[in-house]
């Protein structure tokens, strides 16, 4: 029987995601509640082991509780150990069983009778009394009691780790607990509590570094200095790095009140980062440099030009040593380097060209897993900054060919990751000669798969050209049908961008033809996408962002037409007479004015930034780089709406204040500074414009030549930046969906559910969200928003007066999934006699509080039927019989 019991436990255990879904709760408990009641201890451990693993369920069953606080007593070492499992999860999920239990924990810990080693096994619950600021000061007393009273080892340690626990969910005296750390790390001479120690003070700098003080960074430092163990250090300078990268650091580098300003290398912790900087042990080093990367970063008002320079160098002699290990710990503390290589050339531009010369020295010798590390590193600086010169691209070609003749296992990610690196340093055009080196590596050196990573980022890059040879040589080599269309759409799209690539300004024809050829590939291009998708792999975002690039080219090639008709239409001769007779100045510019031409043009802009935003919140697994470029598309929309209303619609109420703050924000891509520049560019001509010419000006011929040249051009300057096809066009990193589940729901999907008229429908929405292999990687799902409507489709029976809030429902409920499982009622009102459509429609909410439009839309049919009795009623008063004594008492009675 026990046997049996460890196995339903273990089961339990196993399910604790899913006891959510227990649906009659009490009679599960009973069925395992009975056992408490036996003679056998064993079976009794089994039990209370069970009710602890099912305390998210039960937390306030008061039973549960008694039978806890019962089995602490036993004499049995089994019972009690598992007595302890059960109290230590009820108090944490209960407020009340964990004020009640705390003193009866009190007594025992304190009692002699009590054995050490059950004492170590009781304290740890101690770290759950934290429902309340009273409860966590007396549970606080007790543990400062037992550090001082049982001064051994595993004692110190325990409690110590309780302590910290306890602050860290309370909230409440965390400074006391991170002087109390840093004392024993001081003056405890053994390493085992100076490893908890820094271990706990690690913890707190991660969820509360804005709660240390300088004194407390200034005492770390002082025992980091002192002491002469390599592995108590490199834990000291772990938490001194992750305080680094936060606002601690500014407080410490702050100036007393009532002391005069020091120089930042005075500063006990700057001495000790670079004392470790070329420190023997690599993640000593390693932490060292974070620290100076971190402190050149947070603070730029202080002048740290000798420190940036120590920074440099301690960066590049890491970067030496790291780059000829090929151990997993060599690389580890690579990462690192090329990481703080990133973020200090980020926020120190004048220290690129350093850092990237020592980069590119030393990829020659380097070895190849170091070497696609640091290729990384070259593309994530040379997106930021324009850093790769045209001498400097002329070494990366000769490493590649150099590449292309080795025959090592790396060869493969090598070729990848450099020919990144090409691609970001010459983003606006490829050169013949460098096609030519790459497309004869490829075909002596690579497979299929290398050649497609290659065009893919060739596609992310604009380099549009190049793509479409890449994407045109692996059409043959699939075996799939699918493949095959995907490819051949990807080439369509590469050859489509191509075509937008010679426009030229003021060249409107030759612009009207380049868009019509990108328009011809692009529907080619979009049918074989189509032809590519599977009910598995739908490619939604792929279908919708071609399809809104599709609409808007027509919408510029349209824009582009109606400005070169509208300059051959020049205002009538009694154009002035009609503004003053109407009143309306802007009748003297004649059809510019009244055409509905440029009206809808700017309501087509509009929806189509209104498509590109649904595209956005529909998104919710893409990445930051691909959102920006869709939000990108969005502006340039925006944009030209906003230069037709303020050029041509409304020039007196156009403002341009709103617009021009968007060219202030940190630009992360090439692409993305060449929108932005275009942007600001096209909004200083419309200003410029707006404020030369009056509105009543526009009678003019030059006048209208100038503002249908700006809008032409305009579409010409955003045309001719490359499209960067982003990640999430290839490759999903993070995949989330939501299964929804409806009950009642029908056997058939076309059947309807039946309803009396005179009753409400229950309807419970269950659902589950399912994850990829990186759940939460780029957003996490705070809340689901579910959203109830229902449409009556076909009416029967006679129409009466019903109120509105009767004839529809609209429903709307946010709950928070548990373990990715949640459910909810809605209770509808069918009073219409009918078909109704019932829709169920999700969406999620982020813990930024951003809701995206994720779905799914689930629908079902609801049939209303007329009560049996208000029926019979209805035929009676047909027939002219009046109702019975009977029935007018049956009614009387149901109304009351």
């Amino acid at each position: 029987n026990n046997f049996l019991r460890l196995c339903v436990l273990k089961v339990t255990q196993q399910s604790e995601k899913h006891l959510e879904k227990i649906l009659n709760v009490d009679e599960f408990v009973k069925r395992v509640f009975s056992v408490i009641h036996s003679n056998d201890p064993v079976a009794r451990a089994i039990t209370l082991r069970m009710l602890g693993s099912m305390a998210t369920i039960i937390p306030e069953r008061k039973n549960a509780h008694h039978s806890i606080r019962q089995s602490l007593d036993s004499h049995d070492n089994v019972e009690v150990e598992a007595a302890i499992f059960a109290a230590a999860n009820f108090s944490a999920q209960s407020k009340d069983f964990a004020a009640g239990i705390c003193n009866k924990i009190s007594e025992m810990i304190q009692g002699l009778a009590t054995p050490v080693d059950l004492k170590l096994k009781l304290i740890p619950i101690l770290q759950h009394m934290h429902h309340d600021a009273s409860l966590a000061s007396s549970s606080r007393q007790l543990l400062q009691q037992l550090v001082t009273s049982y001064p051994s080892t595993k004692m110190v340690i325990v409690t110590l780790h309780t302590f910290t626990l306890l602050a860290a969910s309370s909230l409440v005296d965390i400074p006391k607990q991170i002087q109390l750390l840093l004392q024993y790390l001081k003056n405890d001479p053994r390493k085992a509590v100076k490893r908890l120690a820094i271990q706990d003070l690690k913890l707190l700098a991660n969820k509360t570094p804005h709660t240390w003080t300088r004194e407390n960074i200034q005492a770390l430092c002082e025992s980091a200095l002192q002491t002469p163990y390599d592995s108590l250090k490199l834990g000291m300078l772990s938490v001194l790095s992750t305080l680094s990268g936060t606002i601690a650091i500014k407080q410490y580098f702050s100036s007393a009140p009532g002391t005069a300003a020091t120089t930042v290398r005075s500063f006990d912790l700057v001495k000790l980062a670079q004392e470790c900087c070329y420190h023997n042990n690599r993640g000593i080093a390693a932490h060292g440099v974070r620290i100076l990367t971190n402190i050149s970063a947070s603070c730029q008002e202080k002048d740290l030009l000798p420190l940036e320079q120590d920074a440099v160098f301690g960066l590049e002699s890491l970067l030496v040593l790291c780059s000829q290990d090929d151990s997993p710990g060599a690389q580890a503390t690579l990462k690192i380097t090329l990481t703080c290589m990133v973020k200090l050339v980020k926020c120190r531009p004048h220290l690129s060209q350093s850092v990237v010369e020592s980069l590119l020295t030393q990829l020659h010798s380097a070895q190849d897993a170091a070497r696609i590390l640091m290729c990384h590193c070259l593309a994530a600086i040379a997106m930021q900054l324009p850093v790769l010169a045209d001498g400097m691209l002329g070494d990366l070609m000769d490493l590649y060919k150099l590449i292309g003749l080795s025959t090592t296992d790396k060869k493969q990610e090598l070729l990848v990751s450099l020919a990144t690196v090409i691609f970001v340093s010459s983003q606006k055009a490829l050169s013949s000669e460098i096609k030519t080196v790459i497309k004869q590596q490829l075909e002596n050196a690579s497979n299929g798969w290398t050649a497609y990573r290659i065009a893919r980022q060739a596609s992310r890059m604009g380099n549009h050209d190049m793509a479409r040879e890449l994407y045109q040589s692996l059409l043959t080599q699939v075996a799939s049908e699918h493949f095959y269309f995907w490819l051949n759409s990807l080439k369509e799209f590469s050859h489509a961008e191509q075509c937008l690539t010679g426009l030229q300004e003021d060249n409107y024809s030759s612009a009207l033809s380049c868009i019509a050829e990108a328009l011809k590939s692009y529907h080619k291009g979009i049918a074989s996408l189509t032809a590519a998708s599977t009910p598995l792999n739908p490619l939604s975002f792929q279908c919708g962002f071609v399809k809104l690039r599709i609409d808007l080219l027509q919408a510029f090639s349209q824009l582009i037409c109606t400005c070169n008709s509208l300059k051959t239409s020049p205002p009538p001769a009694i154009a002035t007479t009609i503004a003053m007779t109407s009143g309306n100045d802007l009748q003297r510019c004649g059809r510019i004015s009244n055409q509905a031409c440029m009206k809808h043009s700017m309501e087509e802009f509009r929806n189509l930034a209104t498509r590109y935003g649904d595209l956005y919140q529909s998104s919710f697994d893409a990445d930051s780089a691909t959102l920006r470029n869709v939000e990108l598309q969005q502006q340039s929309c925006l944009l030209i709406s906003h230069a037709i209303e303020a050029l041509i619609l409304d020039p007196e109420s156009a403002s341009f204040q709103e617009y021009s703050s968007n060219g202030t924000a940190h630009v992360e891509s090439e692409y993305e500074r060449r929108m932005m520049s275009v942007f600001n560019h096209v909004l200083e001509e419309v200003e410029s414009l707006n404020r030369k010419y009056a509105p009543v000006s526009y009678l003019a011929s030059n006048t209208f030549k100038c503002i249908f040249s700006c809008l032409c051009n305009a579409v010409i300057a955003l045309l001719k930046v490359p499209l960067s096809f982003q990640r999430y066009f290839f490759q999903k990193l993070q995949s989330t969906s939501i299964k929804l589940a409806l009950s009642p729901s029908p056997r058939n999907p076309a059947e309807p559910i039946a309803v009396q008229n005179n009753q409400q429908l229950a309807l419970k929405v269950e659902g589950v969200v399912q994850h990829g292999s990186k759940p939460g990687l780029f957003r996490k799902i705070q809340s689901v928003c579910l959203n109830v409507s229902s449409v009556l489709q076909s009416k029967s029976g006679q129409d009466y007066k019903i109120p509105i809030d009767n004839m529809t429902n609209e429903m709307e409920q946010r709950v928070e999934p548990h373990n990715d499982y949640f459910s909810t009622q809605f209770l509808l009102n069918f009073v219409i006699l009918g078909t109704h459509n019932i829709t169920v429609e999700s969406s999620v909410i982020d813990s930024n509080g951003i809701i995206w439009k994720t779905g799914p839309k689930t629908t079902i049919f609801v049939k209303s039927l007329e009560d049996p009795y208000s029926q019979q009623v209805r035929l009676q008063q047909q027939q002219g019989q009046p109702p019975s004594q009977q029935q007018q008492q049956r009614t009387a009675y149901s109304r009351f």
